[in-house]
């Protein structure tokens, strides 16, 4: 399998020529999804005893598969929170894979995780924690917020009075669903704060405030959103903060998504507080222009995650000897085995610098402005509420929640725009609206008023 001849020779050359045209495209299509059923009738059976071959296979994939997903980066993607990973960073994840590097410990993966450690530095320095803060690299938001919980907990239960609790956390029902996720697999219990807009200190207080004092005892973690993936709301974090450190709780942020807002100095203040969390979890590959999957977790006091998620092994010993002097990523979230992948970012930073990165994040925060402006003077669509970071909801006026399933699926169909739907309580009830969320600093004036006159 791993003899070298000139099909594999050549097989790397096409491999190579296709991954040159994409990345250098400035014309990307739109795909579109089809059901299993078809991809099977187009493409046959691939997985065989003796196998198809791989300059075959790579021909179904051009021909057919490729076209069955939607490109993360088109500039018309504005559905859910989408990605843009710089020319850069998409080159060296090329790189990342080709280089085999298993990225847990120092002793296998020194070079590679020095790399993600310098990405990371500048990560944290954006939310202005204190002195010996750190993070790693994960898989995304929901491993970053599952390890930054796992830590709290037993934190928490190095008190005696706590080691049989189970714990209960509190966070907003704006929140990420992953949160709800992660709180199921760290079996904790969640109480959410009915609270749209955002989490303030003073709604924190009125909850815990209306706690039992078996749920109060077993508090052990807030968790704030800087940034929510729905409407980009930011909560109280300042008030949020004071509350935690009054009551002696663990102050989690999860800002997957908002967090590349950091780097844009025209809306950082609204951010105050971050610096009072014990832990943030931030997701590269959504607004800092890095490939999946890059999330990141940040721990005030790292040692305290290192406490809970450490592993120990007869074979894993020698990674923690002093001869193999180093960080060793894996003892600070929930994985063992991982990828390098903080890398793709780390190159793309050092080609680009940080300016670049701030000057790409206040583009998307631009055009979330100019897509209100737009929308405030079309007779036929109104906001909803004012954009905040990068995303925008606004309803066309008349429509039922059938009228904008139809829209996305016939925009999408057509290979022009993946806008899709969402929810927002109006009064006691909740409306189905329109929403964009704005990462790629390519999409154009021109693409939001086509997008917009589609709905006429």
């Amino acid at each position: 399998m791993h003899k070298i001849d000139m099909e594999l020779v050549e097989m790397t050359l096409d491999v190579m020529k296709y991954a040159i045209d994409r990345i250098s495209s400035t014309k990307l299509k739109i795909g579109k999804p089809k059901k299993a059923e078809e991809l099977k009738a187009l493409v046959g059976d691939t997985i065989t005893d003796k196998g198809v071959g791989g300059e075959y296979a790579f021909s179904l994939w051009k021909k057919y598969l490729m076209k069955a997903n939607v490109p993360i980066d088109h500039p018309r993607h504005l559905a859910f929170v989408p990605a843009s990973p710089t020319r850069a960073a998409i080159m060296f994840d090329l790189v990342t894979s080709a280089s085999s590097i298993h990225g847990a410990y120092w002793m296998e993966g020194a070079g590679g995780i020095f790399c993600e450690n310098e990405a990371m530095k500048w990560i944290v320095s954006l939310t202005g924690l204190p002195d010996g803060a750190f993070g790693v690299f994960t898989s995304g938001g929901t491993a970053a917020n599952l390890s930054a919980i796992v830590t709290a907990r037993e934190y928490w239960r190095q008190n005696d009075a706590f080691k049989r609790e189970k714990g209960l956390i509190i966070t907003s029902n704006g929140a990420h669903s992953s949160i709800k996720a992660m709180a199921k697999v760290a079996d904790v219990d969640i109480i959410l704060v009915n609270s749209e807009e955002r989490l303030t200190g003073e709604d924190l207080e009125e909850t815990i405030a209306s706690l039992t004092e078996e749920q109060r005892k077993r508090l052990f973690a807030i968790v704030a959103t800087g940034g929510t993936t729905n409407a980009g709301i930011i909560d109280d974090l300042e008030g949020v903060g004071k509350v935690c450190e009054t009551e002696k709780l663990w102050f989690h942020v999860d800002a997957a998504y908002g967090g590349g807002a950091l780097a844009a100095d025209s809306v950082r203040h609204l951010f105050n507080g971050i610096e009072k969390a014990d832990s943030i979890t931030i997701d590269p590959h959504k607004w800092m222009f890095s490939p999946y999957d890059c999330g990141a977790v940040i721990y005030k006091e790292p040692e305290l995650a290192k406490q809970a998620h450490s592993q120990e092994g007869s074979y894993l010993d020698i990674f923690k000897d002093e001869g193999a002097h180093g960080f060793n990523p894996t003892d600070y979230q929930i994985q063992l085995t991982r990828r390098v992948r903080g890398l793709p970012l780390w190159f793309s930073l050092a080609t680009h610098g940080t300016d670049r990165y701030k000057e790409a994040v206040e583009r998307g925060i631009e055009l979330a402005l100019i897509a209100g402006k737009m929308i405030t003077k079309s007779p036929h669509v109104e906001l909803v509420r004012d954009p905040s970071l990068s995303c925008v909801l606004y309803r066309r006026i008349g429509w039922k929640p059938e009228d904008y399933t139809h829209w996305t699926y016939e925009n999408h169909k057509k290979g022009f725009a993946l806008i899709t739907p969402t929810k927002w309580k109006n009064g006691d009830n909740y409306e189905t609206v329109s929403r964009f969320c704005f990462i790629n600093p390519d999409t154009t004036e021109k693409d939001i008023e086509d997008i917009l006159d589609s709905m006429v």
